[in-house]
């Protein structure tokens, strides 16, 4: 009987593991108000070809990973779509397998993962998973504005 209720227990806390996982994949989640990044983060991201100037869709990747391939078409499309900005952002795509140290200092738990990191290469929002074109879009547009434009 108790084999029995540990099963239960168990199979329900995976269910519920589970469902939240679930919910969270291909979310657009805002990164809180942080400080500038550590010379450490600048220093990898820049061997990276990661450079300040412009927002950077920045996502991981690797030749092994499916859903990888439906990210690098959202994000190719929300690129070109906002090409006509006064600050167009900038699309940076990593092997993880090629950057693993930025992958770890960076946080990337699994494939595919994406960020969106302001001029100043802070990270802004982060997505686990294939996000859609709108949020990614919406995450964007605020960080293609030019200073002169109207908000």
């Amino acid at each position: 009987m108790t084999a029995i209720v540990l099963l239960v227990v168990v199979i329900g806390a995976a269910v519920a593991v589970g469902i939240v996982v679930r919910a969270r994949e291909g979310k657009v989640r805002a990164i809180e108000e942080s400080a500038s990044p550590s010379d450490a983060r600048i220093a990898l991201l820049e061997s990276a070809g990661v450079r300040t100037g412009n927002a950077v869709l920045l996502h991981f990747s690797a030749d092994w990973c499916g859903p990888c391939a439906a990210v690098r078409r959202v994000a190719g499309q929300v690129v070109s779509r906002l090409s006509d900005t006064a600050i167009p952002p900038v699309e940076v795509e990593l092997d993880i397998d090629e950057y693993p140290a930025l992958a770890r200092e960076l946080g990337v738990m699994s494939l595919p993962t994406t960020f969106v990191l302001d001029h100043n290469r802070a990270e802004r929002f982060r997505v686990s998973g294939v996000p859609t074109a709108t949020d990614l879009e919406d995450a964007l547009t605020p960080l293609t504005w030019g200073p002169d434009s109207e908000s």
